[in-house]
């Protein structure tokens, strides 16, 4: 994709699309990843990253490293998430 493809939004998603979490991912999202610092968040709060099927593996691996990580949903298509954290 050269700038001006960019520039005319040709190939991207629509801006309504969910878009993927991974830094300079502008991929529709597929996948809903919950997640909370219990060092910050109560036990219940659930907070969510979104991402594509290419960079599920990889941000899931990152949040259970580090012991954020609490379940992967499915995105919905017609579901919105409730709050998205980039």
């Amino acid at each position: 994709m050269s700038l001006f493809d960019f520039a005319a939004g040709s190939d991207m998603p629509s801006e309504s699309a969910a878009l993927c979490s991974r830094k300079a991912c502008r991929s529709e999202a597929s996948w809903q990843l919950l997640w909370n610092n219990p060092k910050i968040h109560a036990p219940e709060r659930r907070k969510t990253w979104l991402a594509c099927a290419e960079h599920r593996v990889w941000l899931e691996d990152y949040l259970q490293t580090r012991g954020l990580w609490k379940e992967t949903l499915p995105l919905q298509s017609d579901a919105v998430p409730l709050e998205q954290d980039i």
